[in-house]
């Protein structure tokens, strides 16, 4: 995409492909029982990682010419290999029971995609983030959070106008624009 705005507007889209991953997944299977997003870029089924966003850009600070999004998506298997600590594939076809080639669910995706994107073009972030949270993963629970070599334990509050994730922990409120976070 050729994107309006600077590298913070264009790494909003992750929520945006999050919800339009969960929405695909409910139109595929029928149902939205154990889905959930998880802060910032993975959806999850039944506490297992089914998706996961990579957002790449290419521009200056002052805007982004080009964005690309990557979208790994378990259909009908798991990765063999997977990182210590992370969160345990799980694929559509184990969890579900559904059998969805990658054309059908890309027919679904590409649709919600579309109306989330115009959605937050009109409104901007604020309804993105509304549904988003409504949607989170382990929001209101202790979650931790890693940010290079820092980690911070916390409750997970919120996300804030800009995407930060909004942690309340034993030093007070923190607000983290990027990292990876551990359940």
């Amino acid at each position: 995409m050729r994107p309006d705005g600077g590298p913070e507007q264009a790494a909003l889209r992750s929520f945006i492909a999050s919800l339009a991953l969960y929405d695909a997944f409910v139109a595929v299977t029928g149902r939205s029982s154990g889905l959930a997003l998880k802060w910032p870029n993975d959806v999850l089924l039944n506490g297992g990682k089914l998706a996961g966003i990579l957002l790449e850009s290419a521009g200056t600070s002052r805007g982004v010419n080009s964005l690309s999004i990557g979208i790994g998506v378990n259909l009908l298997n798991v990765p063999e290999v997977v990182e210590e600590g992370a969160v345990r594939p799980v694929s559509l076809l184990s969890e579900t029971g559904a059998q969805v080639m990658p054309e059908e669910f890309l027919d679904a995706l590409a649709p919600a995609f579309a109306r989330y994107e115009a959605q937050f073009t009109t409104f901007g972030f604020a309804p993105i983030r509304t549904v988003w949270l409504d949607r989170a993963a382990r929001l209101g629970e202790v979650i931790t959070a890693r940010t290079g070599t820092t980690e911070h334990v916390g409750t997970f509050e919120s996300v804030d106008e800009t995407g930060a994730l909004i942690l309340r922990t034993s030093e007070g409120q923190r607000v983290i624009p990027a990292g990876e976070v551990y359940f």
